[in-house]
């Protein structure tokens, strides 16, 4: 009971939501994160991009043109009829509130998917829209555009919670925030990460990076996720990126999250990691006398510290100063 929390209008046994990933790809992938203590799932996405390029593959090897809708239409369908069983069999076998995932890059038939996605019994939407400007002539204000009418029609088009899990590149996240909050956006996601990339410099040639996040990520997360609680304090936040222990959860809430997404630690130390974490937060409320999370969550956000500089600080000088080597 200590560690119950409320996020996007769902009651959670714990802070703790393993985030979309091949670790919520299966019916029993999803049983071994409940029973080692996570609170809720977010499914391993349904990608936009993924779909299409399927469609288009097995498109390719037909040799009758007409029947190319058919193919597409097919291929869709299909996958979208897997991830809805998937769906389906967590909300029987399971407790735990189960958080569809969709990532996509523009407006379309997501629109109809995210409808369907809650007919099938999924108790809240994470949106995933993932764009990576690589056009020149593009603004800021066109991607933004962008990204608010796919959030607008997805919203319009749903009843259950919808959160937006948004990239760290925003030239002010905050007010993307309010404007998804004017939405009736109830929750964000912070940060999405973008596939990395790296350069072999023997062969020559561009890579994958490393797809784990390092806890040294978590403290850009943390800055905006006090700042968007101090400003914006009714939508709820998610920490998402860099958090990989019990310690990094607390300042996580202590910042202003409701709850916190992992996906990079249990793949390097396992579902035990959840249970871990999950003491490390009951012991550290104990030692404080914090009967539940609610009474320290977002206790040092922007607005409740003395100083709220402290956040907004982006510049190393004053720190460099005062050192020498």
């Amino acid at each position: 009971m200590k560690l119950k929390t409320r996020y996007l209008g769902l009651d959670l046994c714990s802070p703790t939501i393993v985030s979309s990933s091949g670790l919520t790809s299966t019916l029993q992938r999803i049983k071994d994160a409940e029973a080692a203590g996570a609170g809720a799932v977010v499914l391993k996405s349904i990608f936009e991009e993924q779909i299409l390029n399927e469609a288009a593959l097995v498109d390719s090897y037909s040799d009758y043109p007409e029947a190319s809708d058919y193919v597409q239409s097919y291929v869709k369908e299909n996958s979208l009829g897997l991830y809805l069983k998937l769906i389906e069999d967590v909300k029987q076998q399971c407790g735990i509130p189960v958080i569809a995932s969709i990532n996509c890059r523009q407006a379309g038939d997501w629109v109809d998917y995210a409808r369907v996605i809650e007919t099938a019994g999924a108790d809240a939407l994470e949106l995933n829209i993932f764009l990576l400007p690589t056009d020149k002539e593009t603004s800021a204000e066109e991607i933004e555009r962008n990204y608010l009418e796919i959030i607008t029609r997805v919203r319009n088009a749903i009843r259950i919670p919808l959160s937006v899990k948004l990239g760290a590149g925003f030239t002010n996240p905050l007010a993307i925030v309010r404007e998804l909050y004017y939405r009736n956006v109830q929750g964000v996601v912070l940060f999405n990460r973008f596939y990395p990339t790296d350069i072999d410099i023997e062969r020559m040639t561009v890579r994958a990076g490393n797809i784990f996040s390092s806890r040294a990520e978590l403290s850009n997360v943390l800055r905006w996720t006090g700042l968007v609680n101090g400003s914006l304090p009714l939508i709820d936040v998610a920490v998402s990126t860099g958090v990989h222990t019990g310690a990094d959860a607390v300042k996580a809430l202590l910042a202003g999250a409701s709850a916190v997404e992992v996906a990079s630690v249990l793949y390097e130390r396992g579902m035990g990691a959840i249970g871990e974490m999950n003491d490390f937060i009951r012991d550290w409320m104990e030692r404080h006398d914090f009967r539940t999370l609610k009474e320290f969550r977002g206790r040092l956000n922007a607005k409740n510290i003395r100083n709220p500089m402290l956040y907004e600080r982006t510049q190393f000088m004053k720190y460099y100063s005062s050192h020498e080597l």
